[in-house]
């Protein structure tokens, strides 16, 4: 796949991000595409498929719910605490 500044442009309007440099980002997209490009390459026929990289299942466990109080440790460690929330000064002005 060829990536040149048409396409650049192309991406730019679609994700609605302005690329300043054009030809150094087509240049920058074309090496990333050249290398996942390699990976067909690769000879994956007598290759199982897998989901997992070790062959080592995940332990499971019960998911039993557990009443912890750290919301009042958590909370004696902020500046301002009031009902169990933190308070914060007011960042967006109406």
């Amino acid at each position: 796949m060829k990536i040149d500044i048409k396409t650049v442009e192309k991406l730019e309007n679609l994700s609605m991000v302005e690329i300043e440099d054009k030809r150094k980002m087509a240049e920058e997209l074309q090496e990333i595409v050249s290398f996942v490009e390699m990976l067909n390459e690769l000879d994956t026929d007598n290759i199982e498929p897998a989901f997992r990289v070790l062959d080592v299942a995940t332990p499971l466990r019960e998911d039993e719910p557990v009443k912890k109080e750290i919301i009042k440790d958590v909370l004696t460690h902020a500046p301002k605490a009031k009902d169990g929330y933190f308070i914060v000064p007011k960042i967006i002005e109406s």
